[in-house]
């Protein structure tokens, strides 16, 4: 182990690292450059021609976001839309996943370890097999659930119940194994002293497996912020529930040639999952090791 250590932190593993990285980060960087640079330019020269005669505009962004210009840009309502459909769906499944995980890793009850094996094994489940069943359920109902019949503003809760019930199974099976990782002898000192399940949770439990919490926060938010399938299905298209993934096709597939538009409207789209990821890229590394070294 000590061997492996040292190989990787080498000179030569060092270079490496750090070409993968530049490599990595260069379309990102033409990117953000491109969507700066005027109509003219970006559709003559490259975006590394810009040390030569360096010219930047702040027209791009004003198109897409207020809808200016000769295209239909108003990304700015699709973006407040992206926010208002993330954010709950990444709360639901970390609340409900948090309960179930407490109950999977600290009560005893009949039919606990199937359970959990079920669990894992929902997340073979291909989210397109199960879509059309749901969409089918939200609009036709079944069984005695009736159908939901939703317009406008309130499509928004078709895509806050599909994207709870799509990430549950991996939330459930992420805090699972950082719970049941954790000492032990901490939670039968609480119950001994008298606390009861809810202090548990609140005080011991939910402290101690922040960054498992974090690190499905962070790549429940990603998905759903980029999600196109499962918005473009549910939430009916139209500019008041539809989010930024939909309106960027419908921009791209509409005004394919207008290259300085897509830039600066991709550069929107990525740049708070960007931001999300390296705030809480500490908890985030944690996160993805919990339950994986005990003791």
């Amino acid at each position: 182990m000590n061997g492996v250590r040292e190989r990787l932190a080498s000179r030569a593993f060092s270079a490496v690292a750090v070409v993968i990285a530049v490599l990595w980060t260069t379309p990102t960087l033409g990117l953000l450059l491109s969507s700066f640079r005027p109509e003219h330019e970006i559709k003559t020269t490259g975006w590394w021609t810009v040390t030569g005669s360096p010219r930047f505009t702040l027209d791009n962004y004003r198109e897409v976001l207020s809808g200016g210009g000769n295209g239909p840009g108003r990304l700015a309502e699709h973006f407040v839309n992206s926010v208002v459909i993330t954010l709950p769906s990444v709360l639901f499944p970390l609340v409900l996943a948090l309960l179930a995980a407490y109950a999977l890793a600290f009560i005893d009850f009949r039919g606990r370890d199937a359970l959990v094996v079920g669990i894992f094994a929902l997340q073979a489940v291909p989210l397109q097999m199960a879509l059309v069943p749901l969409l089918k359920l939200l609009s036709q109902g079944w069984l005695f659930l009736p159908a939901w019949n939703l317009e406008g503003p309130a499509r928004f809760g078709h895509l806050w119940f599909a994207h709870t019930a799509f990430a549950l199974p991996f939330a459930v099976f992420l805090l699972h194994n950082s719970l049941a990782g954790l000492p032990r002898e901490l939670i039968e000192a609480a119950r001994v002293d008298g606390a009861s399940h809810g202090t548990l949770l609140l005080r011991i439990v939910l402290p101690l497996s922040r960054p498992a919490l974090v690190t499905f926060a962070v790549i429940q938010f990603i998905w759903v912020w980029n999600d196109l399938l499962v918005a473009l299905t549910l939430s009916g298209g139209t500019p008041g529930t539809a989010p930024m993934p939909v309106a960027l096709a419908n921009l791209a597939g509409t005004y394919g040639n207008e290259w300085q538009r897509l830039t600066a409207a991709a550069f929107v789209a990525a740049f708070v999952p960007l931001l999300v990821f390296f705030l809480l890229r500490r908890h985030f590394a944690r996160g993805l090791l919990a339950g994986s070294v005990k003791g």
